[in-house]
């Protein structure tokens, strides 16, 4: 059997990707008899785990659960502002590799899902080594960019991707894009001037239909309690953070003429939505709808496929998961025009820029399309998705991955 120790998501079932990923990797892998799973949450702080919305978890003890057949542990963390990501990732690797000496583990991999503890990453690598373990890392995408951090934090994200990548057995890269950036940065700069091995595996979604109905009770009264109606809304789902472009997509919305509403399921962070207030002054607008958290997965899926259209304002990293879930479910797609997102949907979806006046002008546009026309999109999106995109093949090359470590196999760039 294969142990994996996944760092890098703070708890299963939340909004960001690697919690996505990770919630699909255990559960398509859950009857797996050749992988067992470890999974380091986070026990408190934002975006901390709550297990008791899961079903089907089994605990174990205060600290530790069993949730699709893999083992679960939580960390805590002290509230020590921006740095506590950073403390998260060294303390969930110590205890991995503690969990690896007590149990006797043998050739672990510990996968590290983003480059946020690079100097203290020679020394991990070298205890994972010592245990006769592999470092594989995913780099997410470009930390450095991202509009919440401050320029002296952006240089230490920079410096901290560089030796993480520096310090890993295999960089497991979930964008085309993000796997040729590595090879320009860091060839000839990994351990002893070698070029980091990488392979490329895209994040999945899942393309089966909502259990639910249109009648369905569920639904019905979410629909009341928002005050939203079937394809009567353009709808967002992502984190609520400064570079999934919020500001712009609501600025915009009411800049334009459309008597849709805007849904907006998010985590609300209070500083950024009175930023935003202040700004804006969103709430003297109706149409602009802060309907909270869905962590009902058949739900979620309905509410995208009831959608008018789909918004992705997503800005920094690789393949977005929200992004593929929108173009598996919703038939009308309008994405912020980046490389990542264009790498992904290609002709499936509309595109805008940041530009003042852009997305209000392409959401009178998309108002007045017609019904084949969505349709036409839809269809092509869903395509694109089930050849390139689905969680079945994306988990299936994360076991090969996984176990080829068994069969002494080499992944590298071609």
């Amino acid at each position: 059997m294969q142990h994996v120790y996944l760092v890098g998501a703070k708890s299963l079932g939340a909004y960001g990707g690697y919690e996505t990923f990770v919630y699909k990797l255990t559960e398509y892998h859950q009857n797996k008899k050749n992988i067992k799973y470890h999974v380091a949450c986070k026990v408190n702080g934002d975006g901390c785990m709550d297990e008791t919305k899961l079903e089907g978890v089994s605990k174990l003890n205060d600290h530790e659960f069993e949730f699709h057949n893999a083992h679960c542990f939580k960390i805590k963390i002290p509230q020590i502002g921006p740095a506590q990501a950073i403390y998260y990732d060294c303390a969930a690797l110590k205890a991995c590799c503690e969990h690896i000496k007590k149990n006797h583990i043998p050739h672990p991999i510990v996968y590290i899902m983003a480059c946020r503890i690079g100097p203290f990453m020679k020394h991990f690598y070298k205890e994972i080594h010592k245990l006769g373990g592999k470092v594989y890392l995913n780099p997410d995408g470009h930390e450095w960019m991202r509009a919440k951090w401050s320029k002296p934090v952006r240089a230490y994200w920079k410096a901290s991707e560089r030796m993480m990548v520096k310090y890993s057995d295999l960089v497991i890269c979930d964008s085309v894009n993000i796997e040729k950036y590595i090879h320009q940065s860091y060839d000839g700069r990994g351990v002893r001037g070698a070029d980091p091995k990488t392979i490329f595996i895209a994040y999945g979604a899942d393309l089966t239909l909502s259990k639910l109905t249109d009648d369905d009770e569920k639904l019905v009264n979410w629909y009341r309690e928002k005050g939203l109606k079937k394809k009567e809304y353009y709808l967002a789902v992502g984190r609520f953070v400064p570079e999934n472009s919020f500001e712009v997509m609501i600025r915009e919305f009411m800049k334009s003429k459309s008597e849709r509403d805007f849904a907006l399921i998010t985590n609300v962070n209070d500083k950024f939505l009175n930023e935003l207030e202040e700004k804006l002054h969103f709430k003297s607008d109706k149409r602009i709808k802060f309907v909270g958290t869905v962590y009902d997965q058949e739900l979620l899926k309905k509410i995208r496929e009831n959608a008018y259209a789909y918004f992705h304002g997503h800005t920094v990293g690789g393949t977005n998961p929200s992004l593929i879930e929108a173009l598996g479910s919703t038939g009308l797609n309008l994405l912020v025009d980046v490389g990542f997102n264009k790498e992904v949907a290609e002709d499936c979806a509309l595109y805008w820029s940041r530009e003042d006046g852009m997305l209000a002008e392409l959401i009178d546009k998309a108002d007045q399309m017609s019904t084949d026309e969505i349709k036409k999109l839809g269809r092509r999106a869903k395509q694109r998705v089930a050849e390139e995109y689905t969680w079945d093949k994306i988990c299936g090359q994360y076991e090969e991955v996984f176990t080829a470590e068994n069969k002494k196999q080499i992944y590298k760039k071609d």
